[in-house]
């Protein structure tokens, strides 16, 4: 193997050029937009594991760096009653805390690192199609210019592209059901909430946020309500989704409306989308990574994190392997966990306000039984068999 084409420059594209990279194998990433992934104005959190990942290939200062800590989550009723507090990973020791940034910042850390190694980042690079040349692989994209390589993955997001060139049967993403907010304000009047994400199941939606150590808080919010298009998206615009998400707190008291309506002029709102299962994540010399293979709904805020635990699987797998061998040990290592992780997500999406004892019961519960996810450790070292 000489060459990876990765198609896709958002977390998992970069993460999986870093990795191939200290694996000695050479790669190159082709990101469709101009100047950077979708989605930029939103945040997330890179969880335990997450991090993890990012050390395994010598990445993880550097998103410490652009990011912040929240190492504890407390859950609240819409009423304001506090149900319970506790660090995000349990009573479980981890090797890591976790981060949160914008994803923008995650982009250019990743992007910085790949161009500090010498791996080349392409834009304005969209995949239209991936044929065979030879016994290697050529992808054609939209501007007429094509690439060569030996492998080609696809690190292209929840929409993927080379997940339909590898099935064009695959299933296509669903619809979970909510509309997704996000949104920053620098109001200091408000309840601030450092080092911990406060977790609120209102009556009628679910809303959290975090405080950054310059006084930002980033929030987000998960309102039921049908799927809305490209155009309804773009035309609600800030104002629309402040007045939207203020409507379903409004019978909460909570600070949920408050923060909501102290925020201007950025809110950044569409649909949440899931992929539960993947019938094929490779054929021939493709194969595929992140969303691309397996999106899971916000609700458990291990999507980015489970992207770079993918990455470097793969290119552990890429390098002790050879490809008709590394491609079903990778989808081996990591089906099972990913596919559980999105079962959990969307179970998580659909919790409700059943009474503040039910509720707290639920939620501490819950994140008490998430030691799969936290302590997940990759042994760079380790070979794969």
């Amino acid at each position: 193997m000489t060459r990876v084409l990765i198609i896709g420059g958002g977390v998992a594209g970069p993460a999986t050029a870093l990795a191939l990279h200290k694996a000695g194998i050479d790669a190159g990433v082709f990101e469709a937009y101009p100047v950077g992934g979708d989605d930029v104005g939103a945040f997330l959190t890179i969880m335990n594991n997450g991090m993890d990942a990012l050390a395994a290939v010598d990445a993880a200062e550097a998103v410490e760096a652009v990011s912040f800590p929240a190492t504890t989550v407390e859950f609240l009723s819409g009423s304001g009653q506090v149900l319970g507090r506790q660090h995000i990973a349990g009573q479980i020791e981890t090797r890591h805390d976790p981060r949160t940034m914008r994803r923008s910042a995650l982009y250019r850390a990743l992007t910085e690192q790949a161009h500090s190694r010498g791996i080349p980042v392409s834009h304005g690079k969209r995949l239209v199609d991936a044929v065979p040349e030879g016994d290697r692989i050529a992808a054609v994209f939209e501007d007429g210019s094509r690439a060569v390589g030996d492998v080609l993955v696809g690190a292209d997001g929840i929409h993927s592209r080379v997940r339909t060139l590898i099935d064009p049967s695959a299933p296509p993403p669903r619809y979970t059901g909510l509309n997704v907010l996000y949104g920053y304000t620098d109001d200091t009047t408000l309840p601030l909430s450092p080092d911990a994400y406060r977790m609120i199941q209102g009556k009628r939606a679910f809303f959290g946020y975090t405080t950054s150590p310059d006084g930002e808080t980033h929030w987000f919010a998960r309102l039921p309500g049908p799927e809305l298009s490209r155009e309804e998206i773009a035309a609600t615009g800030a104002d629309g989704w402040r007045r939207r998400a203020a409507e379903f707190f409004i019978a909460d008291a909570a600070p949920s409306r408050r923060i909501v309506e102290a925020t201007w002029p950025e809110i950044i709102g569409g649909n949440a989308y899931d992929v539960p299962s993947t019938p094929r994540w490779h054929r021939g010399p493709m194969v595929l990574v992140g969303d691309a293979a397996h999106a899971a709904s916000p609700a458990a805020g291990q999507g980015a994190s489970m992207a770079l635990e993918d990455s470097v699987v793969l290119a552990k797998c890429l390098r002790d392997l050879p490809r008709q061998a590394a491609f079903p040990a990778y989808e081996r290592i990591r089906r099972e966990r990913v596919e559980r992780l999105v079962a959990t997500s969307a179970n998580d999406g659909q919790t409700q306000d059943s009474g503040d004892e039910v509720l707290a019961e639920q939620l501490n519960d819950r994140q008490q039984s998430r030691a799969w996810l936290y302590a997940h450790h990759i042994d760079w070292t380790e070979p794969i068999a």
